[in-house]
């Protein structure tokens, strides 16, 4: 009985072999590369030479894996003959793999007789079709060159990409074959990136394929470059301003240096916006230091003020004082003149004429010479200096002095009186000494003498009366 299995089972195994015979034929693969992409309506192609080594035939194909099949139906070769075939796959629903996948087919004749062939090929998103990159730039690039490349043997045809960066904006519409190429130039305007610091910076590119969208991003390497723009500003003559401005268009962190220089005598009318970081003195020089961090494309200014009015002014003064004080030193004999009000009895109007005499050097034969101006009289009775003579003619009055000692002072006065009123300014000559130094004859002159006249009140104990 077991005997009698065994031949059973052989014979069922003779003629299910026979049932599924293999057919003769050669396939050769042609393409390379093959790629799915998930998210596409394209399917995966294969180039193929299939070669009949039996009698002419039609032959199908199929998978049992969920893949349709291109082409439907059947294809005829002769006997030993080669048909070029374009073999297609397309999943027939969602498919869960990525990366290399072997997918087996089974090509079959018309007797029913089949040959199963294996075909391998890559599974990838959208995404990782595409690669991004740019050229390197540097803080004084006009221009950079970006791309993008298929990296796969994949035909997209016409595509929209946005690409986008911290450098710049643009957008392109163009076709990218299989392992595809497409460089771009973009012109840079550099107020774009002035602030930007050296570095990598990413590149993005937003790829409409189809009715399918995804991001790639790439690098931009922005080489590192020190570039300091030192501009001096100078201006004003009293009050003299420097500004000194460092600007940073490099694209790194630069620490940067300003140093002024100032004397002991300029530092004390010198005041700074910044307060100095570093104050050196050497010999009779002040060196002010500021340290600045400036990040790319800012600007650190100092700015220095001296203000030379007040010291011109304090040596104006000095300069001034010294040559009154030398000319005064070198006078021999020094006039003042001096008019007041005086209250008179009968209301006339009446004035005190006073001529101060001041001796700096011992002089002889002095005559001082004053006239008086016109409209008025002169009251007879005068200080302790009686004058030397009085010509009415020629309203001139004179003191004689036999000499004068070093330092000496003498007071000369008198009273003039009108009866017509004056109002306004009323102005007198000067008064005039002329006299005698080791033999020499000298003269000098006192300054003039004004008085306002303006409506009086009652008499006041402080005025005088005659």
């Amino acid at each position: 009985m077991k005997k009698l299995f065994i031949i059973t089972l052989f014979i069922f195994a003779i003629l299910l072999v026979s049932s599924v015979s293999a057919i003769n034929v050669q396939v050769e693969k042609l393409s390379d590369g093959e790629v799915l992409v998930i998210d596409t309506e394209k399917p995966v192609v294969f180039d193929l030479n299939i070669k009949n080594l039996e009698a002419r035939d039609d032959f199908e194909f199929y998978n049992l894996l969920g893949f349709e099949m291109f082409p439907i139906g059947t294809i005829n070769i002769g006997s030993n003959a080669v048909k070029k075939t374009e073999l297609k796959f397309s999943p027939l629903g969602s498919i869960s793999e990525r990366g290399f996948y072997t997918i087996s087919y089974f090509i079959k004749a018309s007797d029913g007789s089949q040959q199963e062939e294996r075909l391998t090929f890559k599974i990838l998103e959208l995404q990782d079709i595409f690669e991004v990159g740019s050229s390197r730039i540097d803080v004084d690039s006009n221009s950079m060159e970006i791309f993008i490349k298929n990296k796969e043997n994949f035909d997209f045809g016409e595509i929209n990409v946005n690409f986008s960066s911290a450098f710049f904006k643009t957008q392109e519409t163009f076709t990218l074959g299989p392992k595809e190429t497409k460089n771009f130039s973009i012109e840079l305007n550099r107020d774009d990136f002035l602030s930007l610091v050296a570095g990598f910076y990413t590149i993005r590119a937003e790829v409409e394929a189809g009715n399918k969208t995804t991001n790639v991003e790439g690098i931009i390497e922005f080489v590192e470059k020190e570039l300091v723009v030192t501009t001096k500003k100078n201006y004003g003559f009293f009050i003299h301003t420097q500004i000194i401005e460092k600007k940073n268009d490099g694209n790194t962190l630069i620490s940067s240096e300003t140093v002024v220089k100032k004397n002991i005598l300029s530092r004390l009318f010198t005041n700074f916006n910044l307060r100095p970081d570093v104050v050196e003195r050497q010999g009779g020089k002040i060196y002010y230091t500021w340290n600045h961090e400036i990040k790319p494309g800012e600007t650190a200014e100092v700015e220095v003020k001296t203000n030379w009015l007040f010291p011109f002014i304090l040596i104006l003064f000095i300069v001034s004082i010294t040559v009154l004080a030398k000319k005064y030193s070198g006078t021999n004999l020094v006039l003042r003149k001096k008019v007041s009000f005086v209250q008179a009895k009968g209301g006339e109007f009446a004035l005190k004429v006073s001529i101060f005499i001041n001796s700096k050097k011992y002089i002889e034969r002095v005559n001082i010479i004053d006239r008086l101006p016109p409209l008025v009289k002169i009251y007879e009775k005068f200080g302790r200096e009686v004058p030397t003579r009085f010509d009415e003619k020629t309203r001139r009055i004179e003191w004689n002095f036999e000499k004068l000692e070093v330092g000496e002072t003498r007071v000369l006065s008198y009273i003039i009186y009108s009866k017509v009123g004056v109002m306004g300014r009323f102005a007198l000559p000067t008064a005039t000494a002329i006299f005698e130094k080791e033999g020499v004859i000298h003269e000098a002159e006192s300054n003039r003498a004004f008085f306002i006249n303006e409506p009086r009140p009652t008499k006041k104990d402080d005025e005088d009366d005659f």
